[in-house]
């Protein structure tokens, strides 16, 4: 008995000795294996080239000369139409990229405790606009081009007017040159820029149009778009966004009046901040703006 006993222990002690020696080379076995895995990983990693860096990319097409020498200055005067601008930025990004044309999207952002004053945020803009751009888009946040074909190249030989009247959806007289307007640095500076004395909404425009005149700039609008009153989206709720269309004291009648000396060359605003965004991967810039009023010359600024 002592003697089976003995070799049962024999035989479980050298069958211990079997699985261990298993086990080890099970193991060095799947270390070589993971150890060629990674090697061949290597060597495969250093074969391909690292992919692009976004910024390379972005670098890239900037300097593609197919592009050409000029760049946009998108301005924007704005106030609190947040969800109007969620949808402009990126849309209006990927308009101006497909159509290869350099641009920079400028937000001029109203907030001090005036009435709105688009002419004014404009002059701002092309103040604040940069050394890197040399024309500019005055571009109503709530105006969508549908339109492939519309131009938004350098106007060299004049104010281009891309929402003409023949392809607004809502304006449609002669002299209108609101909503999308684009002008050279050099042209804009010609006319003095706009008049700070439209406080509230309409009428600054029509101003401007008149100094276009003065300054003898010849205006140039779209040929050849089929598309009509349908060539723009109007994403404008006026139930939502309600416009400030009060007229105060004199302003009834100092409205329809040309403003002959003001202009950028009596601007008068502070930059309280500057913020750079991307909205959808869509960059931009906001730049919050407190204008100034003389009340003895504008009393209507304010609403009382």
């Amino acid at each position: 008995v002592i003697l089976l006993f003995h070799s049962k222990n024999v035989l479980f002690g050298l069958c211990m000795v079997l699985v261990l020696i298993s086990l080890m080379w099970l193991q060095l076995s799947c270390s070589g294996d993971m150890s060629a895995a990674t090697e061949e990983a290597r060597r495969s990693s250093e074969q391909q080239p690292p992919p692009p860096c976004p910024a390379d990319t972005q670098a890239s097409a900037a300097d593609d000369p197919s592009w050409g020498p000029h760049k946009l200055a998108l301005i924007i005067p704005f106030r609190e139409r947040f969800e109007e601008l969620l949808t402009f930025v990126p849309f209006m990004h990927t308009f101006l990229n497909k159509k290869k044309i350099r641009h920079k999207i400028l937000v001029i952002n109203q907030v001090d405790h005036y009435r709105f004053n688009r002419a004014s945020l404009i002059n701002v803009g092309f103040l604040e606009s940069g050394n890197d751009t040399d024309y500019l888009a005055m571009h109503d946040v709530d105006l969508l081009p549908l339109n492939d074909a519309l131009d938004y190249g350098f106007p060299e030989d004049g104010p281009f007017h891309v929402a003409s009247p023949e392809l607004h959806p809502l304006y449609h007289y002669k002299t209108y040159v609101g909503g999308i307007l684009l002008l050279t640095k050099k042209h804009y500076h010609m006319c003095n820029g706009m008049s700070n004395r439209f406080w509230g909404w309409g009428r600054e425009d029509d101003e401007f149009y008149r100094r276009l005149r003065k300054a003898e700039l010849q205006l140039f609008r779209p040929s050849g778009i089929t598309t009509g009153y349908k060539t723009f989206l109007h994403i404008h709720d006026p139930a939502w966004r309600k416009r400030d269309q009060k007229r105060v004291a004199a302003q009834k009648q100092e409205q329809f009046k040309v403003d002959p000396e003001g202009g950028l060359t009596n601007l008068h605003y502070q930059v309280e901040s500057r913020h750079e965004l991307s909205i959808s991967g869509a960059p931009c810039t906001v730049i919050n703006t407190k204008l100034e009023c003389d009340q003895d010359q504008t009393p209507w600024c304010l609403l009382g």
